[in-house]
Parts: structure tokens; C-alpha cells; sequence
């Protein structure tokens, strides 16, 4: 089930949230502890104002609710709303059974025993499931995972816990994968907010049943991803999502916020991952571990895309192509001869060898020297320090921005800040949230040719799909990034 977070303070408010969502859940869960006082007392009447199962939820402050009641009130406010034909109350690990579960049992109301743990996973997360089972019907883990370790401990739930009724939760934003994949985690139930998220890492109603369909999940559904650090802003899965569902093709794609490559590949085989794009900063850090790599990857030394092969992984870019796609007419004519490169990571990596392939000029600039001087000397190439931008005024074609100043909190920084276009430049920055960063903001006041990242994301993004699926991508879709 996908059930809908009330954060509603009157029970008005609250219908209002279900009307708005009801075509993409399956249940609501009314929390007491963000209502009024005066719509506290009401809440038994709930339960029959909506056609879905509701669960009855009273959350203390101590577990990321607002509820400050002493235990005798916060029981008599519990006891009075089951009253009402809730489905389900959620009574936390701590308390002992008392005179709410008794009022539940003989009302046939199922009994979700819950625990809460902001800062991190309890060594003894199995043991505490199972318990909770036994005490209850249905077990809840809502716990913190910080790592991609983390991750692969809470899915690995599935299969030692596989006849224990439950519902894991990760909280934050490493725990979004498994918001998702709630039914491969074994979970009854993902909770979803209809706008701002309730509990952190909360994911739309509306994105889950549309975007992801998550709800149709199974063990014959083809995971795919991406992974990254960060990640979570990504436009990728309104790409392949889609283009998933308009083929027929029974498969997801979702982030992966990663820290350490190695443990991802291990959660990839879990998971039995067919394939995933990379992004920053692991476009290189992927080689080691793949069997397989395109003439591309190696010319270039940076992997974007990953795919499935039988006993290996293949590695390959499309970052080559789609960047180069909006541009190649101005390089067949000649108006681009000569650029400037900023930035030297993975995705520079690809643009200057795409640039020197058809026989542009390059000049790579960055901030620490030699990693610009080494990718320069592969692609035979020349380079620079970024301070000294200004050199190149009024001298090249075309500027590309590969860095990810501009990004999310710097939407005010430029990396060749003060740098005076004269207008003739062709501006290309691969960032595509924001569609207009500072950079091509400068670069349009002063008359410049702009091409936006989110051009190269949707070519490179198109290809990507064919290999993951073996089709074309559908003409008809034109996602909106």
C-alpha cells in the first residue's frame, strides 16, 4: 500500500489532502498529534468520512511527533478515537500493553508495535523486528541509514525477516531507495506526503504511484538507478520512468546516494540491479569493478552508464554523444574552432576527448593545475589555471561549464566569475538545475549563443535507455526536466 501522511490540523484539512490524492493511495494515517485539540476529540468520526483503511497514530515528541501529553492522556485520547473503525492504531515498542490495545483487539483493529531511531540503525534492528511481531501485528522499524552499507543492512531485512509482517522505513536522504522499493524491502506499506514531507526523505504520493509506480513493484521488475553524491535533484528517472512504462517494459529507475562504490555493486547484486547511471564523482571510481568497457570509456577514463552482462558489468558513455548533439551543426560548419573547457572531472573528461575527436581546439581550465595539465596531455590539449580566465577573453567559440558551481546552494556562484563575454561565444553549462545558472545568465546579457544541460542530460539519457532496454526511446514522450 501507499499511504498518504495526514498533516492536516483539522479533520477538514485532512479530507481535503485524501481528495487531492486519492488516485494514487491506498490508505491515510491520521496523526492525532498534528491536530488541533479541539479536532483531537473528533478524530473517532474519521475513519467513516473515507472510503480507504486509516491507521490511528498518536506520535510522541520523542519520535519525531508533536504529542508533549503525559502517557495517562495521550492513552485516553487514543482510547477515545477507537471509537471509530480505524484500521489500524500504532502503539510504540516501549509501551506495555495497556487498556488501548485491548480496546483495539476487541474492535478487530490491527496493532502496528513501532519503534523510531533519528540517529542512526540499531545493532539489534532483526531481533527488535521479530519481537515487535511477536507483540503485535504488524512490526515498524522507522530507523536513520547514513551509509550505502546502511542501505544494503535494511533491504537484506527481506529475506532474513520473510514471514515477519512489517513495514521498514529509512528516514533521511539514504534512505529514499528503499521509500521506492518498499515492497522489495518486504514492507506492507511506504508512507507519502501530498506535499511538504511529514517525516524526513518523505516522497509524494503522486510521484510513487506515477513516476515510479511503486506500488506495482515485484521480484520480476528490472531495477535501474543512478548513482551519485549528491544525486537527489536528478531529472534521470523522468526520463527512463516514462519511457518504461510507454514500451510496456516492467522496470524502475531510481537514486542511490553513494559513498563507497564497492558496497553499491554489492547492493546492485542483491537488488539484481540491470544496470544504473553514474554521476558524480564516481564516474571513474566504477572502472575497477566493471568486466567490460566500451572504446569510449577507455579513450576517455569515465563511465557513465553501467549494464548487466552475463557473469560481468559493462561499462560505456553517452555522455560523449549527448553532449556533443545540440553542438555538432556548429562544429560541421565551422563557427566552433576553438573552446574552453572549465572544470576536469568525469564529465570534462568527456567533453574534451567528444571536442578534440572532431577536431576543436581545446583549452582546459580548473581550479588545481594538474588535473587539468593530465587531462590535457591525454587528449593533447592545452590547459590552465582558472584565475587565469580572463586571458582567454574575446579568444574562443565556445565555453562549456562541467564543474558543478551553480549547483544547489551555489546558484549565485560563476567559476570564471567576472569573465567579459563579447557576445560571439557559443555558452554551454551542463548543469540542468537550475536550467539558467549565473554563468549563462552572464553569458546572455551579453548576446550569447546558450545551450542548457538539460539538452545534453536528454540525449545522453535517451541512449542510456536503448542499452538498458534494447528499444528506442519513444518519439512521443517529451519529458519535462
Amino acid at each position: 500500500m501507499i499511504c498518504l501522511t495526514l498533516s492536516g490540523s483539522t479533520l477538514s484539512e485532512c479530507l481535503d489532502e485524501i481528495r487531492e490524492n486519492r488516485e494514487y493511495i491506498d490508505s491515510a494515517e491520521l496523526r492525532l498529534d498534528l491536530l488541533s485539540p479541539e479536532e483531537q476529540r473528533k478524530a473517532s468520526s474519521f475513519p467513516s468520512m473515507v472510503d480507504i483503511p486509516v491507521i490511528l497514530t498518536l506520535r510522541r515528541k520523542e519520535d519525531g511527533g508533536r504529542c508533549t501529553l503525559p502517557e495517562r492522556e495521550r492513552r485516553a485520547l487514543l482510547l477515545s478515537a477507537l471509537d471509530g473503525s480505524f484500521a489500524y492504531v500504532d502503539i510504540e515498542e516501549d509501551v506495555k500493553r495497556n487498556d488501548v490495545e485491548d480496546k483495539a483487539r476487541e474492535k478487530g483493529v490491527r496493532i502496528i508495535r513501532s519503534f523510531h531511531d533519528f540517529s542512526g540503525i540499531p545493532d539489534d534492528i532483526y531481533s527488535r523486528i521479530y519481537r515487535l511481531a511477536e507483540r503485535g501485528d504488524v512490526a515498524k522499524a522507522a530507523v536513520t541509514p547514513h551509509t550505502i552499507q546502511d542501505l544494503l543492512r535494511l533491504f537484506r531485512i527481506a529475506e532474513e525477516l520473510r514471514d515477519v509482517p512489517k513495514i521498514i522505513i529509512g528516514m533521511g536522504d539514504w534512505g529514499i531507495p528503499l521509500r521506492i522499493l518498499y515492497r522489495r524491502a518486504g514492507s506492507l506499506l511506504t508512507f507519502a506526503c501530498s506535499g511538504e514531507a511529514v517525516a524526513p526523505g518523505q516522497i509524494s504520493a503522486r510521484d510513487l504511484r506515477l513516476m515510479y509506480h511503486a506500488d506495482k513493484v515485484t521480484d520480476r521488475t528490472a531495477i535501474y538507478g543512478i548513482i551519485g553524491n549528491p544525486v537527489l535533484h536528478t531529472s534521470s528517472p523522468l526520463i527512463h520512468n516514462p519511457g518504461f512504462h510507454a514500451i510496456n517494459y516492467d522496470a524502475i529507475y531510481l537514486p542511490f546516494m553513494v559513498d563507497n562504490v564497492r558496497v553499491f555493486f554489492a547492493l546492485a547484486e542483491y537488488l539484481k540491479m540491470r544496470g544504473f547511471s553514474v554521476t558524480v564523482p564516481f564516474k571513474d571510481a566504477v572502472l575497477m569493478y566493471l568486466g567490460n568497457i566500451t572504446r569510449e570509456v577507455k579513450q576517455i577514463g569515465a563511465c557513465n552508464t553501467v549494464v548487466r552482462m552475463p557473469g560481468m558489468w559493462k561499462g560505456m558513455n553517452t555522455d560523449y554523444y549527448g553532449f556533443l548533439a545540440p553542438i555538432s551543426k556548429d562544429i560541421e560548419s565551422g563557427r566552433i574552432r576553438n573552446s574552453l573547457v572549465i572544470g576536469a572531472g568525469g564529465a570534462a573528461q568527456a567533453i574534451v576527448w567528444a571536442l578534440r575527436n572532431r577536431g576543436v581546439r581545446v583549452t582546459v581550465l580548473n581550479r588545481t593545475v594538474t588535473r587539468a595539465e593530465k587531462l590535457a596531455k591525454i587528449n593533447l590539449c592545452e590547459y590552465d589555471t582558472l584565475s587565469n580566465a580572463s586571458l582567454y577573453e574575446g579568444k574562443v567559440d565556445l565555453i562549456v561549464q562541467t564543474t558543478s558551481v551553480g549547483l544547489y546552494p551555489d546558484f549565485d556562484a560563476n567559476p570564471i566569475e567576472g569573465f567579459r563575454f563579447s557576445g560571439r561565444e557559443i555558452a554551454y553549462d551542463i548543469i540542468y538545475k537550475p536550467k539558467m545558472t549565473k554563468f549563462l545568465r552572464e553569458a546572455e546579457a551579453a548576446g550569447c549563443t546558450l545551450h542548457f544541460g538539460e539538452e545534453m542530460l536528454l540525449e545522453q539519457g535517451k541512449l542510456q535507455f536503448e542499452l538498458f532496454t534494447g528499444y528506442h526511446y519513444p518519439r512521443s514522450l517529451h519529458p519535462s526536466l
